[in-house]
Order: C-alpha cells, then sequence, then structure tokens
C-alpha cells in the first residue's frame, strides 16, 4: 500500500457550544491539516495520485474556511466546530473530491491542529 499526506492551512474563528470553558467564547486559530490518502496500485507513470491533485482539493477546502466564523458555515451552524468534528468534515470533503481518481485512493488519515501542541485526528478504521 502507499500513503501520501499534503498539509494546507487557514484561519478561523470558533466558538465551542455547551464547553464550559474559555473556549465557549469566541476564539481563532490558524489551524494546520494534514490529509493521508492511501492507494493499492500505481499508475503508468509510476504515481498513485500527483501531489499537486491532493494539494489543489485540500487548497479548495481550506479557502472555504479561510477568515470565517465556523459557527456560522454548514455543518457547522448546527455540528460543534471541535478540531474531532472538523477532521472528519474535512476527510468527508476530500473523500467526495477523490472518488474517481483512478488509480482508487482512500482518505485515510485527517489530522487537525489548532496550536503547534494540540491536534484531532479522522482515522479510517475500515480494513483495505
Amino acid at each position: 500500500m502507499y500513503l501520501l499526506t499534503v498539509t494546507g492551512s487557514f484561519s478561523s474563528a470558533h466558538a465551542l457550544r455547551d464547553y464550559g470553558g474559555p473556549c465557549e467564547r469566541l476564539h481563532g486559530h490558524n489551524w494546520r491539516v494534514e490529509v493521508t490518502v492511501s492507494a493499492r496500485e500505481l499508475d503508468a507513470r509510476g504515481l498513485a495520485l500527483d501531489f499537486r491533485v491532493l494539494r489543489d482539493h485540500l487548497g479548495e477546502i481550506c479557502d472555504r474556511l479561510d477568515h470565517r466564523l465556523l459557527n456560522e458555515l454548514e455543518p457547522f451552524d448546527r455540528l460543534n466546530p471541535t478540531s474531532e468534528n472538523l477532521a472528519r468534515y474535512l476527510a468527508g470533503e476530500m473523500e467526495s473530491r477523490l472518488r474517481d481518481a483512478d488509480p482508487p485512493v482512500r482518505v485515510r488519515e485527517v489530522r487537525v491542529w489548532e496550536s503547534e501542541g494540540s491536534s484531532a485526528a479522522w482515522r479510517d478504521g475500515e480494513p483495505e
């Protein structure tokens, strides 16, 4: 199996619902995102997927979130905008963009860093 990872970033604000602490107030982060995909095969060029394709997709997703209040964006207008929920959302967005990749790729992990020392990850639990 081949694993490819790209990183991206965006800046946004959020307020955690029902948190009971200072993060319930509006605050912002400079988020860093790492997306890892897997492929079982390579194409005729010897690539699982061009890194540029992965970076472009991640960039489009990050641009939608950049300099925004996450609580106002779907699905976070009803889903608590935690790092964990953000990681799963980003995974789903990447999965939908990579659905027709040839050879096929799967999103394996999305890690979201809200600060230099704190991250949350969503990981695909399905067997290859």
